[in-house]
């Protein structure tokens, strides 16, 4: 709610907030958004291919797939169970003759990241409609069971504003109005740790407001990447929303990973591309500069990775070689030959992210771009990426609960009369 308050900070959530009012406060917005879309687009008509067998999915800013690979598998996980599903997992062709077997299918995908839309189309059947298009620019969403993405994070001040009367801050609303108009029986948003302290807290406190606003039961954690297998500390934030109909207590899944004698072993470097060492594939060359030499660099073959980035130029060092020297305060050297210190690689980073050897990666094709340009391309895709095995583990209770009560969902699917609001067209 917007408060009279001196200062930067005049618009922050409140504590014992009415949710009539934030609702209507959030709707009001959405609607402003939603005539600035059909003022500019009003041709947005599809042909979904919903299974009514199945839970059906949107994924926003989906970008090359992780997350929706990660659902795919957990979708699969709870019909066949894991240890099938990861024998024929590592072969293309024989995953894609059981893929179709998954609980979760997807319908619909948008991102405006042409070379991303391009990687997915290589990996993902042809039946997915794929929407290139600025996500404040759709018109209408299909309906379906569930909604994930992760939404970029806005530019939100240190002082924390009020989210929705920031004109800056529209995206987050934009998966909001999805939710809206598709009224979905779940959603899982991703996000940056960073998240939780913008603001002091704030920000993310009024995101859940709306999100709950919406009409959805909301629940967030931070977790990090390397406690569920995969060989990289990545500290991300996951929001999980149940519609306020459904009966189902999302629980965050305990860690499978870990230095406790109860839980396997993490996953370490060497595990994860030990055997690449002598074929790693392209990766990112050049100098590195003042700031990447600022701290270090390089872990050891026996650690999980630094968090892989969206940039090649900022990829970390490979494990072989000396380590990183520390001189004093930010400043690191190489020691040793130059030779001895590499960016990883693409497919290492792959690797690192826990996409499959078979996954495949557009990088534009453009021969007049660099070769430094196209492996970039890749290099931000991978990095932006939902690790495939930290999706996996998230989807997993939505999996077990969706596959135990499926009949539930498909009556109150059937039940749930679109929102007319907005004078929206739905397909």
């Amino acid at each position: 709610m917007k408060i009279e308050e001196r200062g930067r900070a005049k618009f922050r959530p409140i504590k014992d907030y009415d949710k009539s009012k934030i609702k209507a406060l959030l709707l009001d917005k959405i609607k402003e958004e939603q005539k600035n879309v059909q003022t500019l687009f009003n041709d947005d008509f599809f042909e979904f291919d919903r299974n009514n067998q199945k839970i059906n999915l949107v994924s926003l800013f989906s970008g090359c797939g992780g997350l929706d690979l990660g659902f795919e598998l957990a979708g699969l996980d709870i019909v066949l169970g894991k240890e099938q599903v990861d024998e024929f997992y590592r072969e293309r062709e024989l995953f894609f003759d059981n893929r179709n077997q998954s609980l979760f299918h997807t319908i619909y995908t948008n991102d405006l990241f042409k070379e991303a839309n391009q990687s997915y189309k290589l990996n993902f059947p042809s039946s997915i409609v794929q929407h290139e298009k600025d996500i404040r620019k759709v018109k209408s969403f299909p309906s379906c069971d569930i909604v994930i993405g992760g939404f970029p994070c806005p530019g939100f001040s240190e002082a924390g504003p009020r989210l929705i009367d920031d004109e800056r801050n529209f995206l987050y609303i934009h998966f909001i109005r999805c939710l809206i108009q598709s009224k979905p029986s779940f959603f899982i948003a991703e996000n940056v740790k960073g998240l939780l302290t913008l603001g002091k807290g704030e920000v993310a406190k009024q995101i859940m407001q709306d999100f709950e606003s919406a009409g959805y039961k909301v629940s967030y954690e931070l977790v990090n990447s390397r406690d569920y297998g995969v060989p990289q500390s990545r500290e991300r934030v996951f929001i999980i929303g149940v519609r306020e109909d459904i009966d189902f207590d999302y629980q965050f899944p305990k860690p499978t990973h870990g230095e406790d004698d109860s839980l396997l072993p993490f996953v370490t470097l060497r595990d994860a591309i030990g055997d690449l060492e002598e074929q790693p594939g392209d990766w990112f060359e050049g100098s590195f500069s003042s700031m990447f030499l600022s701290r270090n660099r390089k872990k050891n073959w026996d650690d999980q990775s630094f968090t892989i980035q969206a940039s090649g130029r900022q990829a970390p060092l490979h494990p072989s070689g000396p380590p990183m020297k520390r001189i004093h305060a930010d400043k690191w050297i190489l020691p040793g030959h130059a030779h001895e210190h590499r960016r990883l690689s693409v497919k290492e980073i792959a690797r690192i992210q826990t996409f499959p050897d078979w996954y495949s990666f557009s990088d534009g094709n453009n021969l007049s771009t660099s070769k430094n340009g196209r492996l970039n391309k890749v290099y931000q895709q991978i990095g932006n990426a939902v690790p495939v095995e930290l999706a996996r583990a998230i989807a997993a209770p939505i999996a077990k609960w969706a596959h135990e009560n499926l009949a539930e969902i498909q009556e109150k699917r059937n039940g749930t009369e679109q929102l007319s609001l907005f004078d929206m067209t739905f397909i």
